[in-house]
């Protein structure tokens, strides 16, 4: 029977037929249920739930009948350090901020505006957050694809080593090529201990990110359909959007909020003009209209004003890197599968060579030597074509990625 470095395979398969890098075995899981449990432990989530919380705390504050919380004056006067005639006076009051005209409907709308750009904000954390996770999946991916490799050669190279001894026991071989078969097996032993431990600090990552230790499941992760894309804006693009209305809405809440809240004070007066004199009671309504000026409000317009034609600049740029990223990953995944081709194709070329190597091996035709580096060469373009075939998953994540797609 012919020995080979590793049993003859066909060309590696695109990824979106690849299984899960742990194999059919149960406990894998899936990339949507992995976010999830990143998104558990992420700190992007406590920040998004505390943005999320101002944000309503805003709009509470916005719906109040009031511009200000109200505020209870309590105020007492007598004569007692001076004349001692009985005079007392004692006020009690409670002053309300008013909202200026247009004002409340303007903070409502920032409010609203802050809402949804924390709901955006957290849409982009779990987007950013999905990418790390795409790049630890398909690294282990990769990895166990090389694993597999190596131990498929390391095993191929233990039964050549068995029956290289056998022929030199029979006096068909030297020893020098037992020795050199040896020396082969080593050096598969020692890759397949690299990868190995490479594949163990993946895992780790994998786990540290999602908590997880069952392997990410890849079987139906390269399907990119660009149709979500056109219907629903990239979620970086719909933050950038909500910045700019946030950022317009605070322009408009300042033009609404050119002087302070008038106050209005209501209240109770309770008047003692003097001994054997009757009490004197009365209402107390007060209006206090504060001005405004040039020096409070050319500030808060600049500020405003400044940080909504930032948010404008920020969101014409942001276009323009997604569009050129769109592109950008759509040629990489392009070339990624033009290099899976050739891969697979000199995979297959140099496993029939190191096939027919063989056979004239077997018949002693050809020495150990060269079936030793045709069986490596074979070997290395078998681990390239598995490498390439995780670099085009990886390539369809990354599409996937900027087109802004969730798992």
């Amino acid at each position: 029977m012919p020995v080979r470095a590793q049993p003859t395979t066909s060309p590696p398969v695109p990824p979106a037929s690849l299984p899960s890098p742990s194999g059919p075995a149960a406990g894998s899981v899936t990339l949507r249920e992995a976010l999830d449990a990143a998104w558990q432990r992420a700190v992007a989530a406590r920040e998004s739930d505390g943005q999320r919380r101002r944000a309503e705390a805003d709009r509470v504050a916005a719906d109040s009948l009031w511009a200000a919380p109200p505020s209870l004056s309590l105020s007492h006067r007598d004569d007692r350090l001076h004349s001692n005639a009985g005079r007392r006076e004692t006020e009690i009051g409670i002053a309300l901020a008013l909202w200026l005209p247009g004002q409340k409907a303007a903070h409502a709308g920032t409010a609203d505006a802050a809402a949804a750009q924390a709901q955006a904000a957290e849409r982009v954390a779990r987007l950013r957050l999905a990418g790390e996770l795409r790049e630890a999946a398909w690294q282990i991916a990769a990895l166990q694809a090389e694993a597999a490799q190596a131990d498929a050669q390391t095993q191929a190279l233990q039964q050549l080593v068995g029956d290289v001894e056998r022929r030199v026991r029979a006096g068909d071989l030297a020893r020098a090529d037992a020795l050199a078969a040896q020396a082969e097996q080593l050096t598969a032993r020692a890759l397949q201990s690299d990868v190995r431990q490479r594949l163990h600090t993946a895992r780790a990552h994998w786990t540290l990110l999602t908590g997880l230790t069952a392997a990410p499941d890849l079987a139906a992760a390269t399907t990119v359909d660009a149709a979500p894309a056109a219907a629903a804006p990239h979620p970086e693009l719909l933050l950038a959007s909500q910045a700019t209305e946030l950022a317009n809405q605070r322009v408009g809440l300042v033009h609404r909020s050119r002087r302070d809240a008038p106050v209005l004070t209501v209240g109770l007066s309770q008047d003692v003009p003097g001994r054997a004199e009757a009490t004197q009671s009365s209402l107390v309504v007060g209006l206090q209209i504060p001005l405004g000026s040039a020096a409070r409000n050319r500030p808060l317009q600049a500020a405003a004003l400044s940080e909504l034609e930032l948010a404008q600049s920020q969101e014409l740029r942001l276009r323009e890197r997604l569009d050129s990223d769109s592109a950008t990953a759509r040629e990489a995944l392009r070339s990624a599968q033009s290099q899976l081709d050739a891969e697979a194709a000199r995979a297959r070329l140099l496993r029939e060579r190191a096939t027919l190597i063989e056979k004239s091996f077997r018949a002693g035709e050809t020495p150990l030597p060269d079936l030793l580096r045709a069986l490596a060469a074979a070997a290395q373009a078998d681990s390239a074509a598995a490498r390439q075939t995780a670099a085009l998953g990886l390539a369809h994540a990354r599409l996937q990625q900027t087109l802004g797609l969730l798992p």
